[in-house]
């Protein structure tokens, strides 16, 4: 069975509203999408090891994505009460967050060899991160942002024929894993 069929099986467990495969080299990896980081709107621009400029330089990170082959590329669909529902957006986050631990454990199990993860949203996984002053607490279990790397994720939904808006009154949240 391929990878796809499997995945497939195993969607409305995991939660994956869509999904789809593609090669590295079909990435729009841009310096536009990491001046957006640098804007600061999240306000983890220089404090997270999950983005830049923990993560590297945008030539390092391409480097890094092309170590690999293939990219398989989910999403997550959350709704909203109404477009304002910034509370309801972090909920998604938060659970987006949670989805892809047990995505990333589940692919684990099914592709052998070095992976590497891309997040939806900058690591929360500490109250406080320790970034700039000390290494990080859990770097086995911390995941760059899709953002960070500077991958274009609009132009990854339409390559993929993945919905990068979901409708009215929902928020959706991508992650890459690299193999």
């Amino acid at each position: 069975m391929e990878l796809a069929e499997i995945i497939a099986e195993k969607q409305k467990e995991l939660r994956i509203h869509q999904f789809g495969f593609m090669g590295t080299d079909q990435l729009s990896i841009q310096q536009g999408v990491r001046d957006l980081c640098e804007m600061n709107s999240c306000g983890r621009y220089g404090n997270s090891w999950s983005c830049p400029p923990a993560v590297g330089t945008l030539e390092e990170c391409r480097s890094r994505i092309m170590q690999y082959k293939n990219v398989f590329v989910y999403t997550t669909k959350h709704d909203l009460e109404d477009s304002y529902d910034f509370e309801g957006m972090m909920a998604g986050k938060d659970a987006h967050e949670e989805i892809s631990r047990k995505v990333a454990a589940y692919f684990r199990s099914l592709v052998p060899g070095d992976l590497l993860i891309l997040s939806g949203d900058g690591c929360a996984r500490c109250a406080t991160c320790t970034y700039p002053d000390a290494p990080c607490r859990f770097p086995g279990e911390v995941c760059p942002t899709v953002e960070s790397y500077g991958v274009e994720v609009y132009r990854v939904a339409q390559t993929l024929n993945i919905n990068y808006i979901n409708g009215k009154n929902t928020v959706t949240y991508f992650s890459c894993i690299l193999f």
